[in-house]
């Protein structure tokens, strides 16, 4: 599921301007460790997709949704919030309130 340009561009920049820590801790958990920063550079319906730096370089990753593939908008931020919920349970970080 592939969602319309416009809330990907809406969510992407929500993400990158107010959530810039959430997205390091989301890649740290599920993909690398030892990421030094994370951007958001896409989702879809089954997870979302990050640019990830490590000492070695920049890679993709991809983080599956934790509760299955979505295919509403409103179920976007659920599905983020609940990977940052679930990242900071695994990494020992206390999450703040939403």
């Amino acid at each position: 599921m592939t969602f319309p340009e416009p809330v990907v561009a809406a969510v992407l920049a929500h993400m990158n301007d107010d959530h810039t820590h959430d997205s390091l801790l989301i890649v740290r958990a599920f993909a690398l460790p030892d990421a030094v920063d994370a951007t958001m550079t896409g989702f879809d319906g089954d997870g979302g997709v990050w640019s990830a730096t490590t000492a070695d370089g920049t890679e993709e990753v991809r983080v599956a949704w934790p509760a299955a593939p979505i295919t509403e908008r409103a179920e976007v931020r659920r599905e983020i919030v609940a990977l940052y919920d679930a990242a900071c349970e695994r990494l020992g970080v206390e999450a703040r309130a939403h």
